[in-house]
């Protein structure tokens, strides 16, 4: 197995984003909802206007060349082609820094924090918060392979991103992750290789047990009543990529309005954007993180890391007591699954740093790229 590092240059042909805006322009839209709100999903007018603009106002060469800018390689892991990120600091003692993105988001959702981290002093930072980083694409995601066959969850690609950062020559190393990279960053955490000195996370991974919700403060009741409420009515992506990865995956391979709606609606219900993530974000961000899902074809990939893990039956508490590497929680109010302090104190052996901010929610990267560099920042300062 080759181990070298290639340089990746992305150039999509232009035939390719022609045969989108024909698709887009061939769309056969459904009925209005029957609601007067976004509660049966994201409003007809929504979707439409957001694909008027796809396929008559949006420019993918404009992304194409920010993801070229940004220094992008593969290497072959395990069988398997990884696609990352590779962005020094100009800081020469910089620390590592491994980030991993979720669903639906990809390492573009790092794009408005990866100047503040690498070169903190030209953001008005001390050099001595510098970071070197590499954000991989997950298996199945992006420009990453597509695994053929079964077995690639979350603590195979832990393995991975342990071996990338050696094969990198890195021995001292820090890594950070949302949503399916917090899955990946704790379970990197408990495999505690020797060069990982801390973690952070935006999306604790702490889900109270049966004590712990009877003996819950009521600022923790508010927090299970948000992850309640998220279990309960916005969860449907997830239970159906849970289960039948390959049956979404024929819909939003196919149908590119199709994807950007399945899509669309995470940012709509689970940002601190008040319903509008378009207002906050920007058409262009929402639809280039949808376009490392449809150039790549990876809808039906990307969704089998839910049926990974529900065949390993991750959801629950994690074996083997407390995390052994020091971690550190940024709290965001708009993220439905919060944790409090007292949790996360059973299920890490030393707290670097524990933060709830004022705004900002699951794709905190992207909304809140200021407070999301100083949090990160924050964690890491004493492990150095």
């Amino acid at each position: 197995m080759s181990e070298t590092i290639q340089p990746f240059h992305l150039s999509v042909p232009e035939a390719e984003l022609a045969a989108l805006r024909a698709r887009l322009a061939g769309t056969r839209w459904p009925d209005r909802e029957t609601v007067p709100d976004a509660s049966q999903g994201p409003p007809l007018a929504t979707i439409q206007a957001l694909c008027a603009y796809w396929q008559d106002g949006y420019d993918w060469r404009r992304c194409e060349a920010v993801l070229n800018g940004f220094g992008q390689f593969r290497t072959t892991i395990d069988g398997l082609g990884i696609h990352f990120l590779h962005v020094r600091s100009p800081e020469a003692d910089a620390l590592p820094l491994l980030m991993t993105h979720g669903w639906p988001g990809s390492v573009l959702e790092f794009r408005h924090v990866i100047g503040r981290l690498t070169d903190p002093v030209a953001h008005g930072g001390s050099a001595g918060d510098a970071f070197h980083l590499v954000i991989p694409s997950l298996p199945g995601f992006g420009f990453s392979d597509r695994p053929a066959e079964t077995g690639w969850g979350v603590a195979r690609v832990a393995d991975a991103w342990i071996e990338l950062m050696g094969r990198l020559g890195y021995e001292r190393w820090g890594a950070q992750g949302g949503d399916w990279g917090s899955a990946v960053t704790e379970a990197i955490g408990r495999k505690a290789p020797a060069g990982c000195v801390g973690l952070h996370f935006n999306f604790p991974q702490a889900f109270p047990t049966p004590q712990e919700m009877a003996d819950a403060t009521p600022q923790e009741q508010a927090m299970i009543a948000s992850a309640m409420h998220y279990q309960e009515m916005l969860s449907g992506y997830s239970k159906e990529q849970s289960t039948r990865p390959q049956t979404i995956g024929y819909a939003l391979s196919d149908s590119p309005v199709g994807l950007a709606a399945w899509i669309y609606t995470l940012f709509q219900d689970v940002s601190d954007t008040d319903g509008r993530p378009e207002a906050t974000l920007g058409m262009d961000a929402i639809l280039d993180d949808v376009m490392l899902y449809w150039l790549p074809n990876t809808a039906a990939s990307s969704a089998r890391l839910y049926w990974e893990a529900a065949q390993a039956g991750a959801g629950g508490q994690s074996p083997g007591g407390p995390n052994p590497t020091p971690a550190g929680f940024s709290v965001f109010p708009g993220e439905m699954i919060r944790a409090s302090r007292r949790w996360l104190e059973k299920r890490y052996t030393t707290i670097l740093h524990f933060n709830e901010l004022e705004r900002g929610g699951h794709f905190a990267a992207m909304e809140q790229p200021v407070v999301f560099a100083d949090e990160v920042r924050s964690t890491f300062r004493s492990v150095r």
